[in-house]
């Protein structure tokens, strides 16, 4: 008899200590209240109602099994920072605040409590300061996309540091300085790397030239030095834009990989002749224009589709589209 009543009050305490589905939903509840509240109550945000069912009529956000996994707040009129208490939502897959131009402020250490967060979009609105180390331990992001913000400052070495990052979106901002040199050992997935219309400068870390990227894009930065790191004829890199730039190297020295469809390398200072293998690519975008290239541009494949343009204002270049060797 002592035994079952000893039975009975230790599993009286264990249901008792353990959390409940409810209680757990009860708090994503709150602590999207707690946003809605610190963001000042938004007319965007007006279904918020506490007296509905939060996971099917609130605008942006998404439950699994009662529990908020989405948080989508987009396109209106938001003004203040980012809430800390995002954080709360320790279920969340999704955080996207983006288009919102009165967003200030930075980014809260609190979203390192998401363990779970795979997708972490803050694009297009008015954040600002360093991009912080603290979101490489975000370990289950698969996408970072920082994008058409006021950041500055240089790009945080330990993004490298994110196992199963593949896209790093961090265009059209006001970053300074290099591309890291441990972007030359990722731990992870090796991520398409978007820096497009930075600050950035310096040469690009020769031990990225390993690496097999999907798709490059370093357009609209002062970038020197050999560009040429990112093509190899074993690879399978798809797209490459280094425009707007001020690499040097010897375009007839390069091999590119059969897969790529995009090549933009207009606006540097790369010299040398056209490799007869760029006929050999299914090319959709091609531009060469202002370098300093020599020679005949060789015929067959996909090259003569291209306008002019795509060629012209190089040291001499000639053959069609352009004028007759």
């Amino acid at each position: 008899m002592t035994l079952l009543l000893h039975l009975s009050i230790f599993f009286t305490i264990l249901f008792i200590s353990l959390p409940s589905s409810h209680s757990s939903s009860s708090n994503d509840k709150n602590a999207l209240l707690q946003i809605k509240k610190a963001l000042n109550n938004p007319p965007l945000l007006s279904s918020w109602n506490p007296q509905t069912n939060f996971c099917t009529t609130w605008t942006g956000v998404e439950c699994t099994n009662g529990r908020v996994t989405a948080l989508t707040i987009s396109s209106g009129e938001i003004s203040g920072q980012i809430p800390a208490q995002v954080g709360d939502l320790l279920e969340l897959r999704t955080l996207d605040f983006s288009y919102l131009t009165h967003l200030t402020g930075n980014i809260p250490h609190t979203i390192t409590k998401l363990k779970y967060l795979d997708l972490l979009r803050l694009k297009q609105t008015n954040l600002s300061g360093y991009i912080p180390d603290f979101i490489s331990e975000l370990k289950s992001v698969t996408f970072l996309d920082l994008s058409f913000n006021q950041f500055t400052g240089p790009i945080p070495g330990s993004l490298s540091q994110m196992p199963k990052l593949g896209a790093l979106q961090i265009n059209d901002n006001k970053l300074t300085g290099s591309i890291p040199n441990s972007f030359g050992s990722f731990v992870g997935t090796v991520p398409n790397l978007y820096l497009f219309n930075n600050k950035l400068s310096g040469k690009v870390p020769e031990s990225l030239s390993k690496y097999d990227f999907n798709a490059v894009d370093l357009s609209g930065n002062s970038f020197i030095g050999d560009g040429s790191v990112f093509f190899g004829r074993n690879k399978t890199t798809i797209r490459v834009d280094l425009s707007r730039n001020m690499f040097e190297f010897d375009l007839s020295k390069v091999k590119f990989a059969r897969s790529i469809v995009s090549l933009d390398l207009s606006h540097n200072k790369i010299s040398g002749k056209f490799p007869r293998e760029l006929t050999k690519l299914r090319l959709e975008h091609f531009n060469v224009s202002y370098n300093h290239l020599c020679g005949k541009i060789p015929s067959g494949g996909l090259l003569q589709t291209f306008e002019p343009s795509a060629f012209s204002h190089n040291l001499c270049l000639c053959g069609t589209p352009l004028k007759a060797c």
